[in-house]
């Protein structure tokens, strides 16, 4: 049974003020229970039972965070009766695509543990002691990275459990010995409290301390900024929009000791198709790209909505065929009502600048009750989109390409050169192609964190490779990635002990250690 109350210390809290509720999508009906926002007295107490847990957590070995990641894995699995059928409820998401979702978490959660039973995330590295070295002897240096404290981090609308309550940014917040106060998103309260509730039960049968994770319902503005603004909290980590991620990352840097945040906030994603590639393979292109744009109803952070073309042969078999795709496709419901009203103003924005025309729009009304939205293809040519830079360059969540018409190569790269910072970036090109797909290849490394080629940026793999994350304002800081093990390192900070004896050093770093899943105290350090 739900309780509608934030969780704190292992524990619900005290119902307090008017009561919100998770909506329904495709009726915009309540969904009982009723929830409650959380005070300012329940955020102080989250993160003073954080601070606390801070000392003995982060000094656990790897390996026995590995085994809470873990048990939070089959507790998902297992434990959690209920979990799907209220993410639908609340988000629309297809029952399939959410035991897919699961089984991701599951997977990221399995493999940061494994992880953290090793000792790469430590990042160890030593310079030897050389007293004899003239003229200045050199010291003896050992440097290792150490968690950074109490993370906030925010619940995504569109992945309610990949990133959210048992996302990423919680397993790899948890992993390194980080404890966690979640903030959940007001569009999935329900699936926010399942979730959590399969942390706690996972904390309390490791008989871990319970301040190591807490739960808090309540809007951003007021809830989430003051997690934000709280001095216990040492970093953040959200994926969500630019007006909001823009928001917490400021007011992290207004704190008298600002702190990171490590925001995902989207991007347009662009394709570029070479003249060699539109030749060759037209038809294929079209197909591959309608199914990433209306993937998810377009609500993935790396839905490709912009495509560059060269207007040479092949193209004409490449629109009409991309709008074809488009009228078929079915209606689909946004995660909530307000991201539907955001969409079809902005495309309305779109259509309104001379230049831009609609091509072809999907089945669906687009104005039913509750969240639908249809797919819509859009046109333009090179020059009225740089002229319209900051309105057709800017995310449209939902399934909306727009096609950028262009006459030379050159101009093709100007439309590069002018994006903004980006999750992903694709080019498909054939052997013809290999001098212009150079250059862009030489331009987009500037504008994103990864690269494609021949394929199209919907899935993200998590593994060691992955980068997730870009120049701003895709992230707010594209040195790290919100997906896949270096995730991790968003967490830590490097530390160096200089001419420390042998048994007053961290014990991996200390000549002879096994580096497999010893314990550190940082504490007493």
């Amino acid at each position: 049974m739900l309780s509608g109350r934030s969780w704190v210390l292992g524990v619900s809290v005290k119902e307090v003020g008017e009561p919100f509720f998770g909506v329904n999508p495709r009726c915009g009906s309540s969904l009982d229970p009723p929830f409650y926002s959380a005070t300012v007295a329940d955020g102080d107490a989250a993160l003073e039972a954080a601070d606390a847990a801070f000392a003995e957590f982060s000094s656990l070995p790897g390996s026995r965070r590995a085994e809470l990641l873990e048990a939070i894995a089959c507790e998902l699995e297992e434990g959690c009766d209920g979990l799907l059928e209220r993410a639908h409820e609340e988000t629309a998401l297809s029952l399939d695509r959410l035991a897919s979702e699961r089984a991701r978490a599951c997977h990221q959660l399995r493999l940061y543990g494994a992880e953290v039973r090793g000792e790469a995330w430590r990042g160890l590295r030593q310079e030897s002691a050389q007293p004899a070295r003239r003229p200045v002897p050199c010291p003896d240096l050992r440097r290792m990275c150490v968690p950074l404290g109490p993370v906030v981090v925010f619940g995504a609308s569109n992945f309610p459990l990949a990133y959210s309550v048992v996302g990423g940014d919680v397993a790899s917040a948890l992993a390194v010995g980080c404890p966690v106060v979640v903030k959940a998103h007001e569009a999935h309260p329900g699936t926010s409290e399942i979730a959590a509730r399969a942390i706690i039960r996972a904390i309390a049968r490791l008989g871990l301390p319970q301040g190591v994770f807490a739960l808090l319902h309540g809007p951003g503005p007021t809830v989430g900024t003051a997690l934000v603004k709280h001095p216990l909290t040492t970093a953040v980590a959200f994926t969500g929009s630019l007006p909001a991620g823009r928001a917490l990352w400021d007011a992290a840097a207004a704190r008298p000791v600002p702190i990171p945040v490590f925001a995902e906030m989207g991007s347009i994603n662009p394709i570029f198709i070479l003249p060699g590639a539109m030749r060759a393979r037209p038809l294929e292109i079209a197909v591959g790209l309608a199914a990433s744009v209306n993937g998810g109803c377009g609500q993935f952070c790396t839905k490709p909505g912009l495509v560059v073309v060269h207007e040479s042969a092949g193209f004409d078999d490449f629109l009409a065929a991309l709008a074809g795709e488009t009228r078929r496709a079915p209606a689909g419901i946004a995660l909530h009502a307000g991201i539907a009203a955001a969409f079809r103003q902005r495309t309305r924005d779109w259509l309104g600048r001379e230049g831009v025309a609609e091509v072809a729009r999907g089945c669906g009304s687009g104005q039913a009750q509750g969240a639908e939205v249809s797919s819509v293809l859009l046109r333009t040519d090179g020059e009225t989109f740089v002229q319209n830079r900051g309105i057709l360059d800017q995310e449209n969540f939902g399934p909306v390409c727009l096609v950028v018409t262009v006459k030379a190569p050159e101009e093709m790269f100007r439309v590069a050169r002018g994006l903004g910072g980006q999750l992903t970036a694709t080019i498909h090109k054939e052997e013809g192609d290999r001098e212009a797909s150079r250059e862009l290849t030489r331009i987009l490394m500037r504008k994103a964190g990864r690269l494609i080629q021949n394929g199209f940026p919907t899935g993200v793999e998590v593994c060691g490779a992955m980068t997730h994350g870009g120049p701003y304002p895709a992230t707010t800081d594209s040195r790290f990635t919100s997906v896949g093990t270096a995730a991790l390192e968003r967490f830590l900070r490097p530390v160096t002990f200089q001419n420390f004896l042998q048994e007053d050093l961290p014990e991996p770093l200390r000549d002879g250690h096994a580096h497999s899943g010893s314990s550190v105290s940082f504490s007493s350090l």
